[in-house]
């Protein structure tokens, strides 16, 4: 693994992407190396900056979550996924394995699940309590 993390961001909520970057640059040897505001932007950026790990909110438009992790995983192969997302963990449990999808991290919960599923996630394991897809 590189000296620092390097983490992509994509969202099309510039409040929640603002406080995914702040809580992911608040650790020590992450870098939020690039964020984007819908699916394509986040394949875009994917394959240009070649991050470590990917955050990529399941409702974006365009290309949504799911979408833009299978053309990302056919692009970079060796990133590393999770998908975010309001559904609660009971209804992700019930999802079909995803393409490229490491894990899942609910919204209601990221100041407690973001930060281990990004260590786990770097260490190519599945996050925490969560349900991973085939990777």
């Amino acid at each position: 693994m590189p000296s620092s993390l390097r983490i992509l961001v994509a969202d099309d909520n510039e409040t929640i992407r603002y406080g995914l970057c702040s809580v992911l640059q608040a650790r020590p040897g992450w870098v939020v190396c690039g964020c984007a505001v819908n699916g394509s932007d986040a394949v875009q950026k994917a394959v240009e900056l070649k991050p470590d790990v990917i955050l990529v909110d399941l409702s974006m438009p365009g290309l949504n979550g799911f979408e833009a992790a299978e053309c990302i995983h056919e692009r970079v192969p060796d990133v590393e996924i999770l998908v975010v997302t309001e559904h609660d963990s009971q209804t992700l449990e019930h999802l079909p394995p995803q393409p490229g999808v490491r894990g899942y991290v609910v919204k209601s919960r990221l100041e407690h699940d973001l930060v281990p599923a990004v260590e786990a996630a770097s260490k190519h394991r599945r996050p925490p309590s969560n349900r991973a897809a085939s990777a």
